[in-house]
């Protein structure tokens, strides 16, 4: 297949993101589990299955939009259900829960770091239009969309899990105030990504906020996998 192909360009784009916020998700779950909440569990939810946690939206027609319209490609699942009041300690169990999605999404990165240092000479050696680029473009985007994801979901601003992290530290009261903004969590977002650049070119968060320390890590996941070539 052509790898300038638009199908070939966002299979190689939203195959690794579902595996990534998949994982994403079930990290949630799994830290909920061992702080005391087994509401993921119970309702099925710590599974690998894709099918389990696809939001129709989120996870396949807006990656596949961007994707075809070259944008930033970014997306979600159906959240994983966390019930605060079952963890021992709710405000810092919250917390944990929080930082466990994007702390799977940098080890996920760390690992395909080590995939590609480890298989560099066999997928250069491999046809520049076969299995082996296919491979390649997809290991290579997913240790792109791990960053990423890790570090837009730790805006600190709800719904992002960055947000929750804000929550928990808060005083009480200001945490109260401040999770009520998480009911317009999906506005927000729309707002702050698509409509805000549109007007102000300038006030991208994508490239002003996320890029940066995304491009940082990157490149330090990059000299890491050099490390196994």
């Amino acid at each position: 297949m052509n790898p300038d192909n638009v199908l070939y360009s966002a299979a190689s784009l939203i195959i690794p993101l579902v595996i990534a916020i998949v994982f994403h998700e079930v990290a949630h779950g799994l830290m909920a589990r061992v702080l005391g909440d087994p509401t993921a569990h119970e309702e099925r939810r710590l599974s690998f299955n894709p099918l389990r946690h696809v939001d129709p939206i989120g996870t396949l027609v807006l990656p596949l939009i961007l994707a075809i319209a070259k944008a930033p490609v970014f997306g979600w699942a159906k959240p994983v259900p966390v019930r605060a009041e079952r963890l021992r300690n709710p405000r810092w169990g919250m917390v944990a829960v929080a930082l466990a999605g994007p702390g799977m999404n940098l080890l996920l990165a760390a690992v395909t770091a080590i995939v590609l240092g480890l298989s560099s000479h066999a997928l250069a050696a491999g046809s520049p239009h076969g299995a082996a680029d296919f491979i390649t473009r997809n290991l290579l985007n997913f240790l792109m969309i791990n960053v990423f994801l890790a570090v837009f979901n730790l805006l600190p601003i709800p719904p992002f899990d960055g947000g929750h992290v804000v929550e928990g530290i808060l005083p009480r009261p200001l945490a109260f105030q401040w999770a009520k903004l998480a009911r317009f969590g999906f506005p927000l977002l729309i707002l702050l990504l698509v409509v805000l650049p549109m007007i102000f070119p300038k006030a991208s968060i994508m490239q002003h906020i996320v890029g940066p320390p995304a491009e940082a890590l990157l490149r330090a996941y990059i000299n890491f996998a050099g490390l196994f070539a």
